[in-house]
């Protein structure tokens, strides 16, 4: 599918229409090979919204210094994680790349962005994607995260990909809201709606933001207390939705599923805008 492409199938939507934007509380590995009420909800978002032409996903688990976009043909399936069942490692996502996208993502971010040839799409990405479109019929590329840059960046790199939606791009953030591994309750480690007293507070304080449309609380994420502060240890599976956020138009609605804790510090909360 080059760009040619791109723009015929577009051009049949209606001009006012865009696609969605998604953040996907992606949560565990595991989440890519069983059956819950989280993959339920990526399938139902995936349903609920037009087949897209060709996916953009922004990962927690890629980050680099500076900016990068996946170019290949064909991306790698990549098992970015250890410990797990073979059954998780046998697991093939055989999307196709599209090197065209690439080229107009980096276009969109110049002088600062740049192909990629050796990454390919890691769990942030397959793992959640796979049950929104099974057979693998969409073009997927990512975008890395330049982990030297502070918050307020990645959401204005996130408004300048506005365009793409109106080119029937799916945009996907793939990350975590409440998300710190070394405070998991292991004694409920598959409990949905088990959190801390912190990530309680954390996850209200964060929705209401969203819900509310204060971008800037979520922006200066580091200004609002002990809560936040073990909710998100390390920005890396929080950045995508900064993302995300920076592609909301004033008029559109935003809607939080997925919403529920688990494992004592972890929200699969998601965001679908638009």
């Amino acid at each position: 599918m080059n760009l040619h492409d791109l723009e015929n199938i577009s051009s049949g939507f209606k001009s006012s229409q865009k696609m969605p934007v998604l953040f996907l509380g992606h949560g565990s590995p595991m989440n890519a090979v069983e059956e819950n009420q989280f993959v339920q909800g990526f399938r139902k978002a995936a349903a609920e919204i037009e087949k897209p032409n060709a996916i953009l996903c922004i990962s927690a688990h890629w980050l680099t210094g500076g900016t990068f976009v996946t170019a290949m043909e064909m991306p790698k399936t990549i098992h970015d994680f250890g410990g797990f069942p073979q059954v998780l490692f046998d697991v093939q996502y055989p999307a196709h790349g599209s090197p065209e996208l690439a080229e107009e993502v980096i276009s969109i971010l110049n002088p600062i962005a740049e192909e990629d040839h050796s990454w390919g799409l890691d769990h942030g990405a397959w793992s959640v994607i796979k049950h929104m479109y099974p057979n693998a019929d969409i073009p997927v590329i990512q975008m890395s995260i330049d982990y030297n840059k502070p918050p307020q960046y990645h959401f204005d790199l996130g408004k300048r990909l506005s365009k793409l939606r109106e080119k029937g791009i799916l945009i996907i953030g793939s990350g975590n809201i409440v998300h710190n591994l070394r405070m998991v309750d292991w004694k409920n480690i598959n409990t949905v709606g088990a959190g801390w007293d912190w990530a309680i507070e954390a996850r209200e304080k964060t929705n209401n933001w969203l819900t509310d449309g204060n971008f800037q609380n979520l922006i200066d994420y580091r200004s609002h207390g002990t809560s936040l502060e073990y909710a998100i240890p390390t920005p890396d599976h929080y950045y995508p939705l900064l993302y995300t956020l920076g592609l909301k138009e004033n008029s559109e609605n935003l809607k939080l599923f997925n919403d529920e804790l688990i494992a004592g510090s972890l929200s699969m909360t998601s965001v679908r805008i638009g």
